[in-house]
C-alpha cells in the first residue's frame, strides 16, 4: 500500500439496527487471553479496545456465559458482578473514544478442560476434542465431555439469556451468539460431534434446535435488534465436521430469520440499495466466518437472510496476512451483497486501521507469537499508530517499516 488517499466502500457510513456506524469495518472478535484468572477484564483490555474505537463496530472477544463454558485460561466471562463491572470499564473507555461494542457470547462445550474451569466440560455427546488443549500448565490431552441432559440444555439456554442481560448492564450495545468454529452450538449442529437420538440430534432440524433456542432466548431477554449470530459454514475448527453443510445452513438461516422473539411487531421487509433489510422484530445481523463470495453457500445465505450480513473474508488460515489487511477481499464481499466487513488480524496489529485505509498507508504486520497465552502489553497495546509511523517517515526522509 502507498500513502495515497483512497476511496473505498469500506469507509461509507452504515446502519445496524438502531445504530449509526461511521464506516463498514467491524473489528472481529479475537481471543487474546488478557483477562484475569477470574474472567474479569482489566485496565489493559480497556486500553486495547479503546485504541480500536475507530471501527464502525467492535465485537469484543468471546466471553463465557457460565463457568463450565470456559475454554482456555484467562478468558473473560460475563456471569457474575465482578465480570460485569470489568466489562463496564471497557465499554465506557470505548464509548469515550467514540466507539460502539457488541460482546460475543461463547460456550466452549467440549473445548474446555478441568484445569481451566474446575469442571468437566459438557457437550451434545461424550466425544472428546480430537486434539490437545491449552491449560495453565501447558497443552494437555482433552477429556471426554459429559453428555448434556435436557436439563443441562435448558439451564445453558437460560445462562445465555442471563449473560446477554449482563452484557447490556455492562454497557454493550448488543451481543453476538457464537455458533461457529467448533464451539458448543456448532458441536450440536455438526454430525460428527452430535450423536444424539433425541430431539436435539439426528436430522438437520433437530441438530439446529439448540442454536435456535439459544438465540430465541437471548432475543427475548434483550430484544432482537441487539442480537447477532456468528456461523462458519463448512468450518472444521476444533474437530467438527459437517456432512450436510448445504442443507444445514439454509435451514438454520431460515429459522433464525423468522425467529419469534416476542418483541414488537412482526418483521417487515424493506428495500435498500439493491438488497432487502428487515425492520421490526428481526435479529441485528448474521456474521459469516471466512466468507467466500465464490462459494454457493454464501450466495444462498445472502439471498435468504433479510437483515444485515457481516462477512469475515477468507484470507488464508495460518498464512501471512495480505499486505492490504483484507481490504480488497472485503470490497469484493460488499459487491457480493455483504453489508459490513469484519477483519481480525488487521485490527489486532493496527489500532488505527480505519485511518490507515483512508490514507492508503502501510499496515503493521501482526506479531503472531504474542497473539494468545503470553499476557501483557507486548503484541497487544504496543502497536504503533499512523501518527507515530508518519513522524518517523518525516524525520528519516524515507519510509521506515512500522
Amino acid at each position: 500500500m502507498t500513502n495515497t488517499p483512497v476511496t473505498s466502500r469500506l469507509l461509507e457510513p452504515a446502519t445496524l439496527g438502531r445504530l449509526n456506524l461511521p464506516n463498514r469495518l467491524v473489528m472481529a472478535p479475537l481471543t487474546r487471553n488478557r483477562a484475569g484468572a477470574d474472567g474479569v477484564p482489566g485496565t489493559l483490555m480497556s486500553t486495547y479496545y479503546a485504541q480500536r474505537a475507530g471501527a464502525g463496530l467492535i465485537i469484543a472477544e468471546a466471553a463465557a456465559p457460565n463457568p463450565v463454558g470456559q475454554t482456555y485460561p484467562n478468558i473473560p466471562a460475563i456471569h457474575n458482578e465482578a465480570q460485569v463491572a470489568g466489562w463496564r470499564r471497557v465499554t465506557e473507555a470505548v464509548r469515550q473514544a467514540g466507539g460502539r461494542m457488541f460482546l460475543q457470547l461463547q460456550h466452549g462445550g467440549r473445548v474446555g478442560h478441568p484445569d481451566n474451569s474446575g469442571l468437566v466440560p459438557i457437550a451434545p455427546s461424550p466425544i472428546p476434542l480430537p486434539e490437545t488443549i491449552h491449560t495453565p500448565s501447558g497443552r494437555q490431552p482433552s477429556v471426554v465431555p459429559r453428555e448434556m441432559s435436557v436439563y443441562d440444555i435448558q439451564a445453558t439456554i437460560a445462562d445465555f439469556a442471563d449473560a446477554a442481560r449482563n452484557a447490556i448492564a455492562a454497557g454493550f450495545e448488543g451481543v453476538e451468539v457464537h455458533a461457529a468454529n467448533g464451539h458448543l452450538l456448532h458441536q450440536f449442529m455438526a454430525s460428527n460431534s452430535n450423536r444424539r437420538n433425541d430431539a436435539y440430534g439426528g436430522p438437520v432440524e433437530h441438530r439446529i434446535r439448540f442454536a435456535v433456542e439459544v438465540v430465541r432466548a437471548v432475543a427475548q431477554a434483550i430484544g432482537p435488534q441487539r442480537v447477532g449470530v456468528r456461523i462458519s459454514p463448512g468450518g472444521v475448527f476444533n474437530g467438527v465436521r459437517e456432512d450436510d453443510t448445504d442443507a444445514l445452513y439454509p435451514a438454520l438461516v431460515k429459522a433464525l430469520d423468522g425467529i419469534d422473539s416476542g418483541w414488537g411487531e412482526p418483521a417487515r421487509t424493506e428495500e435498500r440499495s439493491g438488497s432487502t433489510t428487515t425492520a421490526g422484530a428481526t435479529l441485528a445481523y448474521l456474521h459469516i466466518v471466512f466468507a467466500d463470495p465464490d462459494q454457493p453457500v454464501f450466495a444462498r445465505i445472502r439471498e435468504s437472510w433479510s437483515s444485515t450480513l457481516i462477512a469475515n473474508p477468507a484470507l488464508g488460515w495460518g498464512g501471512p496476512l495480505p499486505v492490504d489487511g483484507g481490504r480488497a477481499a472485503g470490497e469484493r464481499l460488499l459487491e457480493a451483497g455483504a453489508d459490513l466487513i469484519a477483519l481480525g488480524r488487521a485490527f489486532l496489529a493496527n489500532p488505527d486501521l480505519v485511518e490507515r485505509v483512508r490514507a492508503g498507508a502501510p499496515l503493521n504486520a501482526p506479531r503472531d507469537e504474542y497473539f494468545m497465552y503470553t499476557g501483557g502489553a507486548t503484541g497487544y497495546t504496543d502497536y504503533p499508530t499512523l501518527t507515530a509511523a508518519q513522524r518517523r517517515i518525516d524525520t528519516a526522509g524515507s519510509q521506515a517499516p512500522v
